[in-house]
């Protein structure tokens, strides 16, 4: 039950603020945490530290050269690799790609690439894919949706 006389002060209450300069015995005597001599040890010394101005952080940034798109390059996957893992007549998705651990990831950009023979019919989907691979794909008989 709550009484007058149960309370606890609040966390922080009774801890007084740090009395710099009161004597050796304080912890904090004679120089008061200042170090010794010099000019952040002076009173006023060594203004606080103020806003730049834009302009003045800008000019201190350096300039990066060249251009590099915010954008990352698609992760590939040859027809090679998907005549490894799939057999004839199967359906290629970013879910079934991840379960024959062909990828990890299967929401990074993605991109069938390759130009050779293909031996199997296989359907893509949901999958960029470049010219040439679509050639062979469709040569194959398989198809891209």
């Amino acid at each position: 039950m709550l009484k007058l006389h149960s309370l606890k002060p609040a966390k922080g209450a009774k801890t007084s603020t740090r009395r710099l300069g009161r004597g050796p015995g304080s912890g904090r005597g004679k120089t008061a945490g200042k170090g010794t001599k010099g000019q952040k040890a002076r009173t006023g010394g060594r203004n606080k530290l103020r806003l730049m101005g834009m302009k003045m952080i800008i000019r201190r940034i350096p300039k990066l050269r060249g251009f590099k798109s915010q954008y990352g390059k698609d992760g590939t996957i040859t027809l090679h690799d998907l005549v490894k893992a799939f057999p004839q007549g199967g359906i290629v998705t970013r879910a079934e790609l991840a379960k024959r651990g062909v990828i990890t990831d299967t929401r990074a950009p993605l991109k069938v690439v390759g130009s050779s023979e293909l031996s199997r019919k296989l359907t893509l989907k949901g999958l960029n894919v470049s010219a040439g691979a679509k050639a062979a794909i469709e040569k194959a008989g398989g198809s891209i949706a």
